[in-house]
């Protein structure tokens, strides 16, 4: 495995580029600032535009690091505003696996917009970072974000109960993962 940090990815309707400070407004006007995006997620709404603006600050110092991957994602359409986020939570390295979490704003649900997402930033880790394995989890309350996991060719592999926390309290956490052999077996 060789980190190689986020790099932009573009497909059919979108790209997936860093962050910058000035997408500020963008993000919390489409999904930072809304309590059903965030009702499964295990960070709370942002109270204004400053709150996202600070995390976005601490996100674009990150980028120096070539193991940090966070995308935004944009559709191609809409300019270059961001209608979501797509990263890398969690990286271990001695046995080449990332878990990925993402989310996206209210309006642009059930487009397959987060699937071209997920699928592409599958590609890319398995491709240019050389990841062996990569999961995803989601709250069994909100089906809709592991239909997305389905249909990028993850296999589910379980439910946890009670063993983790989001906005909704302890939750039970569905498990879903590729593996690079899986992607080339296709």
């Amino acid at each position: 495995m060789t980190h190689v940090g986020t790099g932009e990815i573009k497909t059919a309707r979108l790209t997936l580029r860093r962050f910058r400070v000035e997408d500020a407004e963008s993000m919390y006007e489409n999904w930072a600032s809304d309590a059903e995006v965030v009702k499964y997620l295990t960070w709370p709404v942002h109270p204004n535009s400053g709150v996202t603006k600070m995390i976005l600050e601490s996100w674009t110092k990150l980028y120096e690091k070539d193991d940090y991957y966070q995308w935004a994602i944009v559709l191609n359409e809409n300019g270059d505003r961001p209608i979501g986020s797509i990263a890398v939570v969690s990286l271990r390295d001695e046995v080449e696996k990332a878990e990925i979490g993402y989310c996206i704003g209210r309006k642009w649900w059930h487009k397959g917009i987060m699937t071209e997402a997920l699928n592409a930033v599958i590609d890319y880790l398995f491709k240019e970072a050389g990841m062996n394995r990569i999961e995803a989890r989601h709250d069994p309350r909100n089906p809709h974000s592991g239909g997305v996991m389905k249909k990028c060719g993850m296999t589910y592999e379980g439910t946890q109960r009670a063993s983790d926390v989001n906005n909704q309290g302890r939750c039970d956490v569905s498990w879903y993962a590729i593996l690079a052999s899986d992607r080339e077996n296709a």
